[in-house]
C-alpha cells in the first residue's frame, strides 16, 4: 500500500504491519477527538456568542455525562495499552531458534560479527524468513540502531548489553541509522540492511574471507588471559566451572539469584566483585580495560558454546 509513499518506509519484517496498525490507530483516534474539540469549541462559540437576551444556562449536574466523557476515553486508553504492551512483548522475547549478531557502535560506525566469523562494518546481512536477535552495546556513547522498514528502534549503551530481533520477509536493501545524536558525524553513521533468501545468505557466509568462529576467537582470547586456571572442569575449583553455565540461574553471596546470561557475564568480567557466586571467594582480578568490546562478544560466544562434555 504504501511502497511508493516516499515519506513512509516498506513494510519488510514480521512485526511491521502490527506497528503500523497501531501506530493508524493512534493517530485515528488523535485526528478524531481533534476534530471533535475544535468542532464542538466553534459551535458553541457561535451559538453563544454574545448576543442580547441570550445567555448560557448552567448545567447542575449530569451522571449520565460525566458517566460518558469518563468511561468512553477510559475504555480507548486501555485498547491502546493492551494493544501497545501486546506488542511490546511479542517484539521484546526473540524467538529460541534465532540467530545471534553482535553489534558494537562506535563513533562513527556499526561493527557487526556473524556467530560463523563473519564481520560487517555499516553493512548486515540477513536471511529472509528467520529471526535473528542483535546482541548490542556501545563503545563510547549513547547511539540508536534503528531500521525503519523492519520497525525496530533500540538504544545501544556503553557498558551494557541490549537487545532486539526481527524476521526479515522479503529480500532487498533497506536503510540503517543511528537514531541517537552522537556526535558531530552522526548524521554518517548509517548503513544498510541487506536480506537474502536463505540459500543465498549460506552463500554469502561460505563465499567471505576464511576467518575463525566468534567462538573459537573467544577460546583463544580465554586461554590467553589465564581464564582456565579456574573455570574450566579440574581447575582446582577456585571459580565457578562455565561449562553448560550459559542460561542457567547462579546463586549469589547475598542470596540472590541471576541468571547467566549476556550482561551478567559481561558484569562478571569486568567487574567480578559485583555479583560474587555462592561457595566462591572474590579473589578473581578484574580486566577492565584489557578486553575491547569485539574481544568481550568473543569470550561470551565461547562460554555459550560450552556445553556438558566439552572442555
Amino acid at each position: 500500500m504504501w511502497t511508493n509513499f516516499p515519506l513512509f518506509p516498506e513494510r519488510a519484517s514480521t512485526i511491521a504491519g502490527g506497528v503500523d496498525a497501531l501506530y493508524f490507530f493512534l493517530v485515528a483516534v488523535a485526528l478524531f477527538f481533534s476534530t471533535l474539540i475544535f468542532a464542538a469549541i466553534f459551535y458553541f462559540a457561535i451559538k453563544y456568542r454574545r448576543r442580547p437576551g441570550v445567555a448560557a444556562r448552567p448545567i447542575e449536574g449530569s451522571l449520565a455525562l460525566e458517566l460518558v466523557w469518563s468511561l468512553i476515553p477510559l475504555g480507548i486508553v486501555m485498547v491502546m495499552f493492551t494493544w501497545g504492551a501486546g506488542l511490546y512483548f511479542r517484539n521484546s522475547a526473540p524467538p529460541p531458534d534465532a540467530i545471534d549478531i553482535y553489534v558494537v557502535g562506535k563513533q562513527w560506525m556499526w561493527k557487526l560479527q556473524h556467530p560463523e566469523g563473519a564481520r560487517e562494518i555499516n553493512e548486515l546481512h540477513v536471511p529472509v524468513g528467520r529471526p535473528v536477535r542483535l546482541i548490542m552495546t556501545s563503545q563510547d556513547v549513547i547511539h540508536s540502531f534503528y531500521i525503519p522498514a523492519f520497525r525496530i528502534k533500540n538504544d545501544v549503551l556503553p557498558g551494557r548489553y541490549s537487545t532486539v530481533w526481527f524476521e526479515a520477509t522479503r529480500a532487498g536493501e533497506y536503510h540503517l541509522f543511528c537514531a541517537e545524536y552522537c556526535g558531530n558525524q552522526h548524521s554518517g553513521m548509517r548503513g544498510r540492511v541487506v536480506a537474502m533468501e536463505p540459500a543465498r545468505y549460506e552463500e554469502w557466509l561460505a563465499g567471505g574471507p576464511a576467518g575463525e568462529s566468534l567462538a573459537v576467537a573467544g577460546e583463544r582470547l580465554f586461554r590467553r588471559l589465564g581464564c582456565t586456571n579456574c573455570h574450566l572442569p579440574g581447575a582446582g575449583s577456585r571459580g565457578p566451572v562455565l561449562v553448560g553455565l550459559y542460561g542457567k540461574p547462579v546463586p549469589l553471596e547475598d542470596g540472590k539469584i541471576v541468571r547467566a546470561e549476556e550482561a551478567y557475564i559481561r558484569e562478571s568480567i569486568l567487574n567480578p566483585r559485583a555479583k560474587v557466586v555462592a561457595g566462591y571467594p572474590a579473589i578473581m582480578p578484574t580486566f577492565q580495560g584489557q578486553i575491547s568490546e569485539e574481544g568481550m562478544v568473543e569470550i561470551i560466544a565461547y562460554i555459550k558454546s560450552l556445553r556438558r562434555g566439552s572442555e
